[in-house]
């Protein structure tokens, strides 16, 4: 059997069309972006091209974009750039935060010189950020930043990010939301989500690694995080990365356009995998609340998913026990912690995140790989005990 990769949440294969865009800028057009020589402005005006589709995309000015090398350098650009143009006060981020996100206001926080105090946003037991609870912390606490993400990576559980955006506008606070997850899964529209900065990353929807995008609103003030000579109208310099840029462009006008065709056609194999793993006494993290369609996150009682992770992959399916920005740091999830899952069940999660690519016939043979496993290891354990 060809191996099934079940694991689109952490990263995507890049599509045909996306490399064969890209690769004329490795060879034939490998100009510096800010050469003023015939090389430059063909690579001057790919990068523009790109800037517009991922304007695009998401429904804003082409200005309003600015590329990074991924999401988590955007994310820092927001909260470290955004901050440092305050002076210290509150910053408001839920509980279950990606670690780029959770990591920089972290060390805000511990700033000796000048402090900021971090309020986490608590979630309820379906992993949604409770807009009450967020709107009564806000209300003691004036935050003058807001962080929440627009998916969760790990649950895929879509939060009321509009809703909590009209809370902090209300405080006069900037509002940011991680919207990595969402992107070419859920329709998404940056004046809808009333915002201030997104964050979007091309290896996650087809495109390649080392681009990805904070989309501002004009009025927000940044200080870059990296000086030089001025790239991204002075707010992220560095020479150009370019076919990664084009490549990024060329994934957000795919994604766009397919949005609605991957939705019903993940979601068509995710409702047949939940139920088989529900045959099995599975836990579904989320289940109930809204998701973005191609997430499943799961736990069968006494299997620890780390075993699970690595048994599968044997078995020829690439799955997660978690973030795969985390693994290095392996232990319970903060996500399912922030959730209130007992500690036990959150040892045995495992995530399947569904693409493009996948078929019934992988979602069902997965179901019997796993149901062999299972049979096994409680067999090996009974053994044991």
């Amino acid at each position: 059997m060809t191996p099934a990769y079940f694991d689109h949440n952490a990263t995507t294969p890049v599509d045909d069309a996306v490399l064969e865009a890209i690769l004329p800028y490795f060879k034939e057009a490998f100009g510096n972006a800010s050469s003023r020589h015939a090389h430059g402005i063909i690579a001057r005006r790919a990068i523009d091209k790109a800037r517009e589709q991922v304007a695009t995309a998401v429904g804003v000015q082409p200005a309003q974009v600015i590329f990074t090398s991924g999401g988590s350098e955007a994310n820092n650009l927001f909260i470290r750039g955004t901050a440092d143009n305050l002076k210290p006060a509150n910053i408001c981020i839920s509980a279950i935060e990606h670690p780029c996100v959770l990591r920089p206001t972290q060390e805000l926080a511990r700033r000796t010189s000048e402090r900021w105090v971090m309020q986490k946003l608590g979630v309820d037991n379906l992993g949604k950020v409770d807009v009450v609870a967020a709107n009564d912390v806000m209300k003691q606490h004036k935050p003058d930043l807001v962080s929440v993400m627009l998916a969760n990576n790990e649950t895929g559980v879509i939060q009321d990010v509009a809703t909590i955006a009209e809370i902090a506008r209300s405080h006069k606070a900037w509002m940011h939301t991680d919207a990595v997850q969402g992107l070419g899964k859920i329709p998404l529209d940056f004046s809808a989500l009333k915002v201030h900065a997104m964050t979007l990353s091309g290896h996650k929807i087809y495109g390649p690694k080392g681009a990805a995008a904070l989309i501002v609103d004009k009025r927000l003030l940044l200080k870059p995080l990296i000086y030089g000579g001025g790239h991204e109208n002075g707010m992220r310099s560095g020479t150009e990365n370019v076919p990664a840029i084009v490549g990024f462009g060329v994934a957000c006008e795919l994604a766009k356009s397919r949005t609605e065709a991957t939705a019903k056609h993940v979601s068509q194999l995710r409702d047949h995998l939940e139920a088989g793993l529900q045959a099995m006494d599975a836990t579904i993290f989320g289940l109930g609340a809204t998701r973005i369609p191609n997430t499943c996150y799961f736990a069968l009682p006494d299997i620890e998913g780390d075993t699970l992770v690595v048994r599968l992959d044997k078995a020829g399916f690439a799955v997660a026990s978690g973030a795969a920005c985390s693994s290095v740091k392996p232990g319970q999830s903060h996500v399912l912690e922030a959730m209130g899952v007992n500690p036990m069940l959150a040892r045995c999660a495992v995530r399947v995140s569904l693409g493009d690519s996948n078929t019934l016939s992988q979602v069902e043979s997965f179901l019997e790989q796993t149901k062999r496993i299972v049979t096994e290891l409680k067999g090996m354990n009974s053994v044991t005990m």
